[in-house]
């Protein structure tokens, strides 16, 4: 036993060291993906940022080099197993890399706000590109390895690919866990200056070591070769079969009879669910179950062939209902990133279903090869997922404003009488996604500044218009962000500006101020009530006497009843919105808030309240 343990794990690490001959432009370009992360690693921060696009090119460039490598390889080596289709397919991946770096540097950088960096940088939808290239080559030289037919399939060789990465995660995990461990112990008790640099360096060479780990994992795929490793290589062990079988498939069945059912109800109550939630619920059914189909192509026990006649026949079912609740929201919102990613699993999942129905095993390469299509179309100029919801969305706003007579030859007017409540909600809706879509093409009329709430209501005429919380949200959390925009504020009434931020409770080291009438302590309260959520308060002394305190909670539930619950993703709220004035008999106060987050969960009672003030400006009476 222990002899075949060390036997495996030679083997693997030649396997790794042979990588270098089998895929030598492959294991070039993580190499210099290696380098160019040490490189950032040594430099700090004020020097590195304005290279930074420099390297995100680099890396992104060497990534896609290293997995085209491997397909272009695979591809020479099974069609071809000469010398000349060797040294071409290693040519051809050095080239892919060099070609995607000179395209991401002229044409894949993008403005950035001038608040957050002084630099421009790799843009989504350039980074969404060569990912897009990068998922295309690992599918085709998962495709490229299941050849030739009498040595292996497409699930076989899906598995062996899904078992060479474990097997490089466990390792390369090892390396940095050891490597770590002694670095630790070097710092703790020879040399306590080591830099934390340190560390970083070993998860990078970690990191190469797993590529080549990975690489090396493979069998010889060249053609007339019969590799005894490949067979190895794709067999599953007895536990990963226990799991499939056993596990995961009643827990993706028992999610089909959970879908089934609620699609009965669906037809009884007529009632849809959250589309949020539901275009969660598809995607993961829809990646697993497919995957597992799979995975238990080999399998003859009677729950795997159930499983395999079941699928995709109640997939149609459930895709059937999908389609409806894609169809309700495409008419309430129009077709925003969500749906468009919803409708793409949507066709993949439904023509995946009927291969499967058709051709059984056989359907696995076409599926492979439809994931690649819809991953390659989603970033296509005009129809990718950056650009088609950004059309329709702006055709929307232009149809509602246009209707109400706002917009015209190009110029935006604010509303001249009041709009009704579904109207200035549409429009509400259509322009918060359009000021946030990153690399949008807007026409010049549309402000990018529209989605702050000041902005919005110079332009339009109207306040910010949501639905009610009920309407976005049927349970699950409600989360608020909220920032202060720029702007001024007339200060001129106010002798002091005082930084409260930090000064908690009724500590010394409080934010002490002299005036006229005595001296002043501040704090800015915080606390945490039975774990069950975030509470702050404002108090003020006058020579050991309390003249005010302020608790924050109704502040808070007015911005929650103002503003929608959202993605997390920080809205710019009114200047005016994020102040508060006091006033007591002595003073007058004064309080701008530099941001505040609200976290609702009604299914944990908890209510998290972040409130960061900026300055509180104040002023004594006589």
């Amino acid at each position: 036993m222990k002899s075949t343990f060390l036997q495996s794990i030679l083997q693997i690490l030649k396997g790794a060291a042979l990588a270098f001959k089998t895929f030598p432009s492959a294991i070039t370009c993580a190499l210099a993906f290696a380098v160019v992360t040490m490189i950032r690693i040594q430099l700090d921060w004020p020097v590195q940022e304005q290279y930074n696009f420099l390297f995100d090119c680099l890396h992104w460039s060497l990534a896609m080099g290293a997995v085209f490598s491997l397909a272009a390889i695979t591809a020479a080596q099974s069609r071809f197993s000469s010398a000349r289709s060797f040294l071409a397919a290693n040519l051809l991946g050095a080239a892919a890399a060099g070609v995607t770096f000179v395209a991401l540097y002229l044409t894949g950088g993008t403005e950035l706000d001038p608040d957050a960096s002084r630099y421009i940088a790799v843009s989504g939808i350039a980074a969404a590109r060569v990912l897009a290239v990068i998922l295309t080559s690992f599918l085709a030289f998962i495709i490229l390895a299941s050849y030739p037919e009498d040595q292996s399939d497409f699930a076989s060789s899906l598995f062996m690919t899904q078992k060479a990465l474990f097997v490089a995660l466990v390792y390369s995990g090892v390396i940095v866990a050891g490597a770590s461990s002694v670095a630790g112990s070097f710092e703790a008790l020879l040399y306590p200056e080591m830099s934390k640099k340190t560390y970083m360096y070993i998860a990078t060479l970690a990191g190469f070591l797993g590529f080549t780990i990975f690489a090396g994992y493979f069998p010889d795929f060249r053609r007339d070769q019969v590799d005894g490793h490949r067979e190895e290589a794709q067999r599953q062990p007895r536990f990963i079969q226990i799991l499939f079988e056993y596990i995961l498939v009643p827990v993706v069945l028992a999610l089909t009879a959970v879908l089934l059912t609620w699609a009965g109800r669906t037809v009884v109550t007529g009632t849809w669910p959250v589309f949020v939630q539901l275009y969660g619920i598809a995607a993961g059914y829809a990646a697993s179950g497919i995957w597992l189909q799979i995975m238990v192509t080999h399998f003859e026990s009677g729950l795997a062939k159930f499983y395999k006649r079941v699928f995709p026949v109640t997939a149609l079912v459930i895709l059937a209902f999908e389609a409806r609740a894609l169809f309700i929201q495409l008419d309430l919102t129009s077709l925003k990133t969500t749906e468009y990613s919803f409708a793409l699993i949507w066709v993949i999942t439904l023509v995946s279903s009927l291969l499967l129905l058709v051709r059984n095993a056989k359907a696995h390469r076409a599926i492979a090869v439809l994931i690649c299509a819809a991953a390659l179309f989603s970033v296509l100029p005009a129809v990718g997922y950056h650009a088609l919801p950004v059309t329709t969305q702006l055709n929307r706003l232009e149809k509602l404003l246009v209707g109400q007579g706002m917009l015209a030859d190009g110029q935006l007017t604010p509303a001249k009488t009041d709009l009704e409540q579904d109207v200035r909600e549409s429009i509400t809706d259509a322009v918060s996604f359009l000021a946030y879509a990153r690399d949008a093409k807007l026409p010049a009329w549309f402000d990018r500044h529209l989605g702050e709430s000041s902005v919005f209501k110079s332009k339009l005429g109207f306040e910010q218009t949501w639905p009610k919380p009920d309407e976005i949200h049927n349970g699950g959390s409600r989360v608020i962000s909220l920032i202060l925009p720029p702007g001024a504020v007339d200060i001129s009434d106010y002798t002091w500006a005082i930084n409260i931020l930090g000064y908690y409770g009724d500590s010394d080291d409080s934010a002490l101020v002299e005036g006229v009438n005595g001296r002043y302590r501040i704090n800015w309260i915080v606390t945490n009530p039975d774990g069950t959520g975030t509470l702050a308060a404002l108090r003020i002394k006058l020579d050991g006497r309390t003249i005010l305190e302020q608790d924050m909670n109704p502040f808070m539930e007015s911005l929650s009843a103002k503003y929608p619950p959202g993605n997390g993703k920080p809205v710019a709220a009114s200047i005016e919105d994020m102040s508060l004035r006091l006033e007591t008999q002595e003073i007058s106060v004064l309080l701008i808030f530099n941001n505040a987050d609200i976290n609702i969960d009604p299914s944990r009672n908890s209510v998290y309240y972040g409130l960061y003030p900026l300055t509180l400006y104040l002023k004594e009476k006589p």
